[in-house]
């Protein structure tokens, strides 16, 4: 998938505006421009290859995934010629799909001039079939749930199965994904070869998951939306502190799972319960300089009732069952978030996320359970509680701490929040760093 470079252009003075955002992508190799609208180009290459991907591997049983990849990436080749001169079509979903089945057509007419005047006794593993398909919502969802499973196959590591999918059917690039898992870029460049190369050899098929499959595979399954969400409402590589568009397509992907008897289990009702809790307060966690908000500080009025009531609802249907899983005790936390004037509430979320670390300890996790503490016994306390934290190069640790020794210990504040600037990738977050850094200067000098 791709890696999005920005870079600005200025045109003439008779074009405007002046400076327009120019895109370029590499696709397995194959680099372009996107020379139009740049808030219509990231959410639709995100979603849309990932959709033409998987229905022509489900579609044609393709045993190569790079088939259907490079036939996408022809696909916006196409739209990044088309679309520069003439400009996007008032359905752009749509275009791309009709030149997705063209360019199936044309890849299946060749594959038969070759079978008929060439081949001979080479063994080509695709077989020349009559490509007549649709991207209709029902194929699209089928083909990608199948996809998900196909990806997340055990004859790979159960990470290099989520490498997998965060790439092939969410989008992420390289960076993204390593980002996710706090490696390097060049590791992960790695992983994702042979993970691809173990499922070659593994005879890859796309087909609808059995049950069998579905329970040895749901979990890392469901680990994969739960990083995409992450992504968008933690960004860690962009300069947008919340990326929408992420969270939506998690969302979207795991209604599919939701939507299907074999996949609508209670840990897939816990995380979807927790997306809608925490897409809920997403535009009031970010003010209009595009800082972040505390919670404490939020407009409640922003907060979306509707999405909360979507999160009760999968809450309620999650513990139906006596299944514990991390979803559940974060969809349990976050239903607190979402509930200012509850009576011991930090309480609460103290004694979640205390059992939470046992089941699943994560950095992010333990640092929360900080801030909770600190809500219920105070700042001092939490700075002590803090030394059981081992995490020197994790800027949210140090932001944190910055948080936490602001009103008690100014200079240690003001040193965890430049730790936390070099440790940052974000610009943006950069920005928000300094200017509480001055802020504190200020108050203190």
């Amino acid at each position: 998938m791709p890696n999005i470079i920005y870079w600005r252009h200025r045109r003439s003075k008779r074009n405007k505006p002046d400076v327009k955002l120019i895109k370029a992508f590499a696709i397995n190799g194959k680099g372009f421009l996107f020379m139009y609208q740049p808030e219509i180009t990231p959410h639709l290459f995100r979603t849309e290859y990932s959709k033409i991907v998987a229905v022509l591997c489900k579609t044609f049983n393709l045993k190569h995934i790079e088939t259907a990849e490079d036939i996408a990436a022809d696909t916006f080749l196409k739209a990044s010629e088309t679309w520069a001169l003439k400009g996007v079509p008032e359905n752009p979903t749509a275009w791309l799909y009709t030149v997705a089945k063209n360019k199936v057509r044309d890849h299946f007419k060749h594959l038969a001039v070759f079978d008929d005047k060439v081949r001979g006794e080479i063994d080509f593993d695709e077989q020349v079939i009559n490509p007549e398909f649709e991207f209709s919502n029902e194929v699209i969802a089928d083909s990608q749930l199948a996809m998900i499973f196909a990806v997340c196959n055990p004859v790979n590591a159960a990470e290099a199965q989520i490498c997998m999918a965060l790439q092939i059917l969410c989008g992420f690039s390289v960076k993204e994904i390593a980002g996710a898992f706090l490696a390097k870029s060049e590791t992960i460049k790695k992983r994702l070869q042979r993970a691809r190369e173990v499922l070659r050899n593994d005879h890859f098929q796309i087909k609808a998951p059995t049950q069998t499959e579905v329970t040895l595979r749901l979990d890392n399954v469901l680990t994969t939306l739960y990083l995409l969400f992450n992504e968008g409402y933690f960004s860690k590589t962009a300069d947008e502190l919340i990326r929408k568009d992420l969270c939506a397509e998690a969302m979207r992907l795991l209604l599919v799972l939701v939507e299907n008897p074999l996949t609508n289990t209670s840990q897939t009702q816990a995380l979807m319960a927790l997306m809608c809790f925490q897409s809920s307060r997403m535009d009031a966690r970010i003010n209009s300089e595009n800082e972040a908000v505390l919670l404490d500080e939020q407009d409640q009025n922003a907060w979306d009732e509707q999405l909360m009531a979507r999160g009760n609802y999968h809450l309620i249907n999650a513990f139906e069952s006596n299944d514990i899983s991390r979803y559940h005790l974060e969809a349990a936390i976050a239903y607190w978030h979402t509930n200012p004037t509850a009576k011991n509430r930090w309480e609460n979320i103290l004694q979640l996320y205390d059992h939470l670390l046992l089941i699943a300890f994560s950095p992010a996790a333990a640092l929360n359970r900080l801030y909770a503490f600190a809500k219920v016994h105070g700042n001092e306390m939490a700075i002590v509680e803090s030394g059981q934290l081992d995490l020197p190069y994790d800027q949210h640790y140090h932001s944190l701490m910055g948080y936490l020794c602001g009103p008690v210990a100014i200079e240690q504040a003001i040193s965890h929040y430049q730790q936390a600037m070099e440790l940052s990738a974000s610009i943006t977050e950069k920005n928000v760093l300094a200017k509480t850094i001055a802020e504190l200067r200020t108050a203190h000098f």
